[in-house]
């Protein structure tokens, strides 16, 4: 399938200077708590340390449990040689596998403990027939020209398996969730991301949203967003180059994240929101070695407008909502103080 080579490895097992994730999120129907699940491997620069992997894993509490405690993230580092992908070309399927923990096409499989916390995993699903290509298409080329290049193989999945936290079993069975792989030299400035496919009274709705702000040599270049929206058997993709240049500048604060993205003839426009309990910050870093902080929620509100241009005037033609089933992140070179949950590397 196109979508499962879109998630093979870009690593070529020796070049310095590379990172490249592969991330699951989805929200159980039943509990309604939040899951963000990564795979991921870095090769650093020389002096900044040797190539290794690593697996992430969270839960975002629902209920709303008012100290937060429900809410945690832990990660593991792997030595490299625990890693293993086919390479491109190899006529193998796509897998990733760290550790005994893996993640394929249409699957993902793990085990994590520390800090006071387990967790298991044993999930499946149909893989998506279209890729979602975030990005201005030109970007893609090459291998990908940013310094950062993303793509969703999986955006719109329905998810099947287990997943036990702290000796709970929860049966999960048609979740919503998406899968999506990136890979680069090192991440942007300061980005936000959102996506979302469990929306009241739209149960086929679809949502992603990204901004970002880059800095090449030395400057800070203007903010874009893209968006796509899958409504009602339409795709509307607002993700060409001018569209994302003339995009206001998206706003983020703790816990907060509020978008515009716009064509000549249709407008989407929103916000995601969420308590500063509901999140928690992961620490990255380059292969450079320059840390950035990602503050990220799976149990996030979301309102959502689309709007259309009609006799030279804006019409807004629907209104979604997806209460504590949004995922979003928003990110940058410091760490919000009013984050307090991080995500906390276990030893094994």
């Amino acid at each position: 399938m196109t979508t499962e080579a879109d998630n093979l490895r870009r690593w070529d097992g020796q070049r310095r200077g590379h990172y490249e994730v592969w991330y699951l999120t989805l929200n159980d129907p039943a509990s309604r708590d939040g899951y963000w699940i990564r795979y991921t491997l870095e090769a650093p620069l020389d002096g900044q340390g040797e190539p290794y992997a690593q697996l992430w894993f969270a839960r975002f509490d629902a209920a709303g449990v008012a100290d937060g405690a429900r809410t945690f993230g832990i990660n593991r580092k792997f030595p490299i040689a625990a890693f293993v992908s086919p390479m491109p070309g190899a006529g193998e399927p796509f897998s990733v596998t760290i550790g005994g923990n893996r993640l394929g096409h249409d699957s993902a499989k793990g085990a994590i403990s520390g800090d006071g916390h387990a967790a298991e995993w044993d999930l499946r699903w149909t893989p998506a027939g279209k890729t979602l290509h975030q990005l201005p298409s030109f970007f893609y080329r090459g291998g990908g020209l940013a310094q950062t290049t993303v793509l969703s193989p999986n955006v719109d999945v329905v998810i099947d398996g287990t997943i036990t936290v702290d000796g709970k079993r929860f049966d999960v069975r048609g979740a919503r969730g998406g899968q999506t792989h990136l890979w680069g030299k090192k991440h942007a400035y300061a980005w936000a991301w959102g996506h979302c496919n469990a929306f009241d009274d739209a149960p086929r709705a679809a949502f992603e949203v990204l901004s970002v702000r880059l800095v090449r040599r030395g400057l800070k270049l203007p903010p874009m967003t893209v968006a796509t929206l899958w409504l009602d058997g339409e795709e509307i993709v607002l993700n060409r180059l001018e569209q994302a240049l003339l995009a206001p500048a998206y706003e983020t604060s703790t816990g907060r994240y509020r978008f515009v993205a716009r064509s000549f003839g249709e407008r989407l426009e929103g916000e995601f929101s969420c308590r500063p309990e509901d999140l928690v910050r992961a620490s990255y870093h380059d292969p450079d070695g320059e840390a950035s902080y990602c503050h990220n929620s799976c149990i996030g509100d979301l309102r959502l407008t689309l709007s259309r241009r009609v006799r030279g005037r804006w019409r807004e033609t629907a209104r979604l909502v997806a209460p504590r089933r949004g995922h979003f992140e928003v990110a940058g070179r410091t760490k919000d103080p009013a984050v307090t949950a991080e995500h906390v590397t276990v030893e094994p």
